[in-house]
């Protein structure tokens, strides 16, 4: 309950600080939060007793809980802003928790966004924080390695020294604090555990449009050089987020068995982008009679719960979310208190299950 009721309270605390529920209006019940929410009524509670203290709800037994007329007891210059690619992505709860435990010791309470990986919501999100100005804003890249049609918005809120901190993902055209998984040194990681099992002729799965995807792949060709391994490029497949959609989501079976039997049929093992990606392959590897790892061992990033309920655990990279969210938190705090902050890179910790 520790992460969920400090996400639901964030969500209500966004929606009435940007008027989707106005002064003296009525909050949904609790059932209706438990439900909308998926989360116990313990949470719900919880959560609201959050908002309580901060001074933006009253809580009532039988009349619920009503928007405070004036909740400028937790002023706007109290306020920090994180937008997220995706709220409900497997990584972005327990970054969150740890970036508000540290932004709360302070004082700060925050707002929370989602892109939905889309410029122009990120554009909406920007020129609400234009209109609506907050103490500083923390943020990850939208398809980081494509133009960015909004760094206008992002030069307007720093010329208002509006402290802007990256997570995950920056723009190279900003000059931004990031703070970064190291994922050249994961791509590395991750070749260096494949080729110390001994397969030498390794593909992978990478995504194009988030800069993620292209480090972690350069990390990969650095370990296979090292070792003096070709690396040809019809064993790299590139997808887009739309891609993703139609290989995860929408569970389009056959780009993923094409893939296989195309491009990875010389393969021995295969490192994934992430996951979610490495979840349907090995579901495409066994349904195509392939054992895993004897056919093909597979590697990705990030240590989720697909890695654990695939028919064959998957062996990952595991992030530090503790670490990055602390630094995170800390560096938009230092530039909020006029000093100066670094760009860091964290490690990752490489987890071996069965599938390697």
């Amino acid at each position: 309950m520790g992460i969920k009721y400090r996400n639901l309270a964030a969500e209500l605390r966004t929606a009435i600080q940007m008027g989707v529920y106005r002064a003296n209006e009525l909050l949904p019940t609790e059932m209706a939060l438990v439900e909308s929410h998926q989360v116990s009524r313990q949470t719900v509670r919880k959560a609201l007793s959050v908002l309580e203290e901060e001074g933006l709800i009253q809580r009532r037994q039988g009349s619920g809980s009503r928007v405070l007329s004036k909740p400028a007891n937790r002023p706007k210059e109290r306020n920090v802003a994180i937008i997220a690619t995706f709220v409900d992505d497997y990584l972005f709860p327990s970054l969150l928790h740890h970036v508000q435990l540290h932004l709360e010791k302070s004082g700060f309470s925050t707002l929370i966004f989602s892109t939905q990986n889309q410029f122009n919501r990120e554009r909406e999100i920007l020129q609400n924080l234009l209109d609506n100005p907050v103490r500083g804003i923390l943020i990850e890249g939208v398809k980081s390695t494509l133009p960015n049609p909004n760094l206008d918005l992002y030069q307007q809120l720093q010329a208002r020294s509006i402290p802007i901190v990256f997570f995950h993902s920056s723009y190279p055209g900003l000059d931004c604090v990031s703070i970064a998984d190291d994922n050249v040194g994961g791509g590395y990681l991750a070749a260096e555990h494949l080729l110390d099992l001994g397969h030498t002729c390794i593909g992978g799965l990478f995504k194009c449009d988030d800069i993620q995807g292209p480090q972690r792949c350069a990390g990969f060709f650095q370990a296979m050089r090292d070792r003096g391994y070709p690396f040809p490029d019809e064993r790299i497949i590139w997808y887009s987020s739309a891609g993703r959609k139609k290989m995860v989501e929408q569970g389009r079976n056959q780009w993923m068995d094409e893939f296989i039997l195309r491009d990875f049929r010389e393969c021995t093992a295969l490192i994934c982008y992430n996951d979610e990606v490495a979840y349907a392959l090995v579901k495409a590897l066994l349904r195509l009679n392939l054992r895993v790892p004897r056919d093909m061992a597979v590697c990705s990033f990030d240590n989720t719960y697909y890695s654990d309920i695939s028919p064959v655990p998957i062996t990952s990279l595991s992030h530090n979310t503790g670490k990055l969210g602390e630094e995170a938190a800390f560096a938009l705090l230092e530039l909020i208190q006029g000093r100066s902050a670094q760009s860091k890179k964290v490690g990752w910790t490489l987890v071996r299950k069965k599938s390697t």
